[in-house]
């Protein structure tokens, strides 16, 4: 069986722990090894390990504030409490730093046509992190770091990001909210939900006019109405800004049984949409995807959901 996606993983990532309660746990990457473990065992896909990387200043600093980047890094070490829901400890910095560079390994390798559309296995996640702000358990950008590397450094002159994630992704909009090389588009539970961001009439400034799209719905959203999005709004919206790559901030905190969300979307969805994606992917970007993950709390369906995703994106190989 050939290699038909990639993947990202490493023991570092679980040396984040923001403390006992805390929903953004390191369990949440053992379920999600132990469903791709089974699924290697069982034969569904053959997975490309990609070896993690850490970020460089210069890869932070494309997109944060260098005195945000140096706040960060000076807590290396050491417990620190950005706010109530962004808290550290001792690994974590080291952990985040490898989360953002492996995804622009991920990003990259994919980009040059060196691995197989794939997804980066990481935390803490990333899009709630604004230029100059940890927030939302997130403390660098991954999916912005990754995409700004990518257009930098001459891999791809326009990237779009589709964010399924329940929550807005409210850093990568910021971010990117001026930038008309990256089209950003969302789907989320609908303010009040956290962060509150994201409104439809949130579509970009200034160079950016017309490149963040914004879906809010309303909770109890199911398979057919997120598929539906994607169908009949967001891929044309694709086409029409003709990307080199594609890039997915995939959150599954959508899921039905989920602690935090209060969406309906079943394992089987997830599955859907990423076809969706890849899909699009082969018919605009050369096939060039990639993804990296966001939220996902209920641990045995993040596990389930991860399984289903990178089982359907083989069965496109």
């Amino acid at each position: 069986m050939p290699v038909s996606v990639s993947i990202v993983r490493d023991p570092r990532f679980r040396a984040h722990r923001p403390g006992p309660h805390h929903p953004e746990t390191p369990l949440r990457l053992a379920s999600v090894d132990q469903a791709i473990d089974r699924a290697l065992e069982e034969q569904e896909f053959v997975c490309e390990e990609i070896e993690p990387a850490s970020a460089s200043l210069d890869d932070l600093e494309r997109v944060h504030d260098p005195a945000y980047v140096r706040r960060v890094l000076s807590t290396e070490g050491r417990p620190h409490v950005f706010d109530p829901d962004t808290i550290t400890s001792e690994g974590s910095i080291e952990a985040a730093r490898l989360a953002a560079g492996s995804t622009i390994e991920l990003a990259r390798r994919v980009a040059d046509g060196r691995s197989p559309p794939g997804l980066a296995l990481v935390r803490p996640p990333g899009h709630h992190a604004t230029r100059d702000r940890a927030m939302g358990f997130c403390l660098f950008n991954n999916i912005a770091v990754a995409a700004r590397h990518l257009i930098d450094t001459g891999r791809a002159e326009r990237i779009a990001i589709y964010d399924w994630d329940i929550h807005h992704g409210n850093g990568t909009q910021d971010i990117f909210f001026e930038d008309d090389r990256v089209l950003y588009m969302s789907t989320h539970q609908a303010a009040p939900f956290y962060p509150g961001t994201g409104a439809a009439h949130e579509t970009g400034r200034g160079r950016g006019a017309g490149t963040t799209v914004n879906v809010p719905l309303p909770a109890g959203t199911d398979d057919d109405t997120l598929l539906a999005v994607t169908r009949t709004v967001l891929s044309s919206k694709v086409r029409s800004f003709r990307p080199d790559m594609i890039l997915i901030s995939a959150g599954f905190d959508a899921y039905t049984d989920d602690p935090i969300g209060q969406f309906r979307i079943s394992v089987e969805g997830f599955g859907t949409l990423a076809s969706m994606w890849r899909d699009l992917a082969e018919s605009i970007a050369n096939g060039r995807i990639a993804a990296v993950l966001e939220g996902g709390y209920h641990l045995g369906g993040l596990g389930q959901c991860v399984r289903q995703m990178l089982k359907s994106w083989a069965g496109l190989a």
